[in-house]
């Protein structure tokens, strides 16, 4: 049986609090269980203490078994110093897409027709004089 330690989403509408549990990666989100081993409460501050409550034995123990948790999980791992959390790095996200790098492309193409037409328009004015 496959493991995930990953949230379930409780709380009202507008207002989401977490179980970290521990469930069968077939299970539903907000569904059935094995084990409910800390919480998260979105809503508080972030350098709050209650934001992040983790059951530090039990997740070892889990983990020992072979759970995998979610990468949000493995963020609060990283943060209780349970586990290291790999840093991503994904340099083309921040590129524009295609349609915006053929606008940018069209610019600067206007931009230097215009500054070459300054030029000679500038060149032939010196030799007129």
């Amino acid at each position: 049986m496959a493991l995930k330690i990953r949230l379930a989403r409780g709380g009202s509408k507008k207002r989401p609090f977490y179980r970290i549990v521990v469930a069968d990666v077939r299970a539903p989100r907000d569904g059935r269980f094995i084990e409910k081993i800390g919480s998260y409460n979105p809503l508080l501050p972030k350098d709050s203490e209650e934001r992040v409550n983790l059951n530090v034995e039990r997740v070892e123990y889990w983990l020992g078994k072979g759970a995998k948790p979610t990468d949000r999980v493995l963020r609060f791992l990283d943060a209780a110093d349970i586990l290291k959390r790999e840093s991503r790095n994904n340099p083309k996200k921040a590129l524009p897409g295609k349609k915006a790098q053929e606008r940018i492309e069209e610019q600067k193409a206007k931009e230097e027709e215009a500054r070459l037409a300054a030029e000679a328009s500038g060149a032939e004015e010196a030799t007129t004089e």
